[in-house]
């Protein structure tokens, strides 16, 4: 069978082309998704290179698109694969671990013990007494590369598991203290695709 006698059956027609719009849209999407959240925390160059290959796959869909119009299953495709590329792109950016946060830890126990060890980790803590509804508190602020955001985060639960704290995105840090920084190709992927597990 050439070519075009498979081009032209009713299997490609109706079911390998619509799989193949349908995987485009995943990967250009998803794609999509990281380009503007990797802008959004400041890393251009990966994002113009991210940008190349997302709207290359989305031309290729979308000509595909344009050559069969009268075929219901691409439309669907095309929107299916939106959509799960819009999950599966969110899905990747919170794995990869992109981007600095800053926690906020606000606690009524003694955080002399915490602060000290977090400072032996080399993170910079800002630490302030503040008054709670219950009486004195106190807060602890930290910015921190998100990667690391799981390490700090059951070390606050190993000095107070009651404490209290926040996460927020940081756009743009001037200066501060971090841990050692690791290279991009030295980050444990393993770890970052593991469930994350919900303390009881």
């Amino acid at each position: 069978m050439d070519l075009d006698s498979i081009i032209n059956s009713p299997v490609y027609t109706w079911l390998i082309l619509p799989l193949l719009i349908f995987s485009a849209r995943i990967v250009d999407v998803s794609l999509g998704t990281i380009r503007l959240i990797l802008i959004s925390r400041g890393i251009k160059n990966v994002a113009a290179l991210v940008s190349f290959f997302e709207i290359l796959i989305w031309t290729l869909a979308i000509s595909q698109i344009f050559r069969n119009l009268n075929n219901v299953a691409c439309y669907l495709a095309y929107a299916g694969g939106f959509a799960s590329g819009s999950y599966l792109g969110i899905t990747i950016v919170e794995k990869l671990s992109l981007g600095k946060v800053v926690i906020q830890i606000i606690t009524a126990k003694d955080a002399t013990d915490l602060v000290r060890f977090l400072r032996s980790k080399n993170y910079g803590v800002t630490c302030v007494d503040a008054q709670g509804s219950e009486g004195l508190v106190k807060i602890i602020f930290s910015i921190i590369e998100r990667y690391n955001l799981r390490h700090v985060v059951n070390i606050v639960k190993k000095f107070n598991p009651r404490a209290f704290y926040s996460i927020e995105e940081v756009k743009f840090v001037s200066e501060g203290i971090f841990p050692q920084k690791v290279p991009f190709f030295k980050l444990d992927y393993l770890e970052m695709f593991r469930p994350h597990r919900k303390s009881k």
